[in-house]
């Protein structure tokens, strides 16, 4: 039989009953919406979790870590002189495969002060140029620490927005206002741009009150670094104050001075690798040359984001694994309303069947007929449901506007309208050969 003939026949016992084939093809369309709508969600999470990890500095950025030498090192560990500024440049002119290399130096506790207004922000930090980029911060408005700053041990600062609007108003430029860090004066020469997460941006857009339920919220929804949880890390980006690292050491006296050596330990030694598929690589340089500066003494270890990214994989998967067989289940039922309407067809045409057969349709062409008559209802029940999966979205997105956004991904789209017409098909498969193992004698005779 014709394949054509076969959609045409199809498409016509379709038209004939249209009351019935809408309620079989219900099933395949709430199955079809409900799989497009849980892809949707998944990726829509998947993109604010990727997105966040990007914020941290993304899968590029690693952490140098003070950690205790090896059991045989113990004796050792007075011997290595830390993490300093000799690191630094000896990673820089010895690891290819390193980009980007941030020394830091955080100052701890710090209270800054303008006029009656004081703050405690998560974290003043003293460092260089390459800050921005191994961190993935922006300066919005003003400029960043210079290298006349560096020189010249400049009293000068970056500040992040939630420090700006502790010590003055929201909507403020304090480009060359000073302020006091821990009793000493620093002039304001830049503002960093303020970061949020997706859910965070729609209330502020929407203009929803910021209650402490929805602070608490934003925390959870966003990602960590630095050791810091992952709720803690859009806040920890929008309060902080950066000084140069050199006005740091000089006006604060950070850090330890190592085996009196005119150098000072830094608290943090951040890297950007260049090439993420070489990060094994790169971090192995970095290791041998830190074998080298620490005197043989392994008392330092990397930190990654893959644990990160193994995660948001992992609950990705597992959420695409446990939504789907949610929604697949509505497909099954929706297949079973197939096979049971075409049973109920054949018993209606078993005269018509024996016809054909009398006049010299053969088996085969009576089974492909009644499997395309079950392909066209799930592929048309499809269709319809990737219809009515995007209304279904928009409802999501109207039912949890401060969510992340649901994503509708061809590929999820694709998936789903197969496997419905895979259940079709499947759904076709016993009405059809019961249909085509019918006697035309017997078939004849039906009354």
């Amino acid at each position: 039989m014709n394949l054509w003939l076969g959609i045409l026949v199809g498409l016509k016992e379709i038209a004939a009953h249209k009351f019935r084939s809408a309620l079989t093809m219900l099933g395949i369309i709430l199955g079809v919406a409900s799989l497009v709508g849980m892809f949707s969600l998944v990726a829509g999470m998947t993109r604010g979790w990727q997105a966040t990890l990007r914020e941290v500095g993304g899968l590029e950025k690693v952490t140098v870590i003070d950690q205790a030498p090896p059991k045989e090192q113990e004796h050792l560990a007075e011997v290595s002189p830390g993490r300093t500024m000799v690191d630094v440049e000896a990673i820089r002119a010895n690891c290819p495969l390193i980009e980007t290399v941030s020394p830091e130096v955080d100052l701890g506790g710090a209270t800054i002060v303008r006029g009656a207004k004081s703050h405690r922000p998560r974290q003043v930090v003293g460092a260089t140029q390459s800050f921005l980029e191994v961190n993935t911060h922006a300066v919005e408005h003003g400029r960043f620490i210079t290298d006349l700053d560096l020189e010249r041990c400049q009293p000068v600062c970056v500040i992040g927005t939630r420090v700006r609007d502790e010590l003055f108003t929201p909507a403020a430029v304090p480009l060359g206002e000073t302020i006091s860090i821990n009793d000493r004066a620093f002039t304001i020469v830049g503002l960093l741009r303020y970061y949020e997460s997706e859910p965070a941006r729609k209330r502020r857009e929407a203009g929803a009150p910021d209650t402490a339920a929805v602070r608490a919220e934003q925390r959870r929804s966003s990602g960590g670094g630095r050791g810091q949880r992952m709720g803690n890390w859009f806040d920890w980006k929008n309060n902080i104050v950066i000084l140069p690292l050199t006005t740091m050491q000089a006006t604060f006296k950070s850090g330890a001075v190592s085996n009196d050596l005119p150098d000072v330990r830094l608290t943090y030694l951040n890297l950007r690798v260049a090439d993420v598929s070489r990060l094994d690589q790169a971090i192995q340089q970095v290791k041998n040359v830190l074998l080298v500066t620490h005197r043989g003494v392994e008392d330092f270890g990397f930190n990654t984001q893959e644990n990160w990214a193994d995660r948001i994989n992992e609950q990705t998967s597992n959420a695409l694994r446990t939504g789907g067989l949610i929604a697949s289940i509505s497909l099954v039922v929706g297949g079973i309303g197939i096979m049971n309407i075409m049973l109920a067809s054949i018993s209606e045409r078993i005269r018509e069947i024996g016809i054909r057969k009398a006049v010299g349709a053969r088996p085969r062409d009576i089974f492909a007929q009644v499997l395309a008559e079950s392909i066209v209802l799930a592929v048309l029940g499809g269709m319809a449901g990737l219809a009515v999966a995007f209304a279904l979205v928009k409802v999501l997105g109207w039912l949890a506007p401060f969510e992340f956004s649901p994503v509708v991904r061809p590929g999820a789209m694709l998936v789903s309208f197969l496997f419905s017409a895979g259940v079709g098909a499947v759904a076709g498969l016993y009405p059809a050969w019961k249909a085509a193992r019918l006697d035309p004698i017997v078939a004849l005779r039906y009354e």
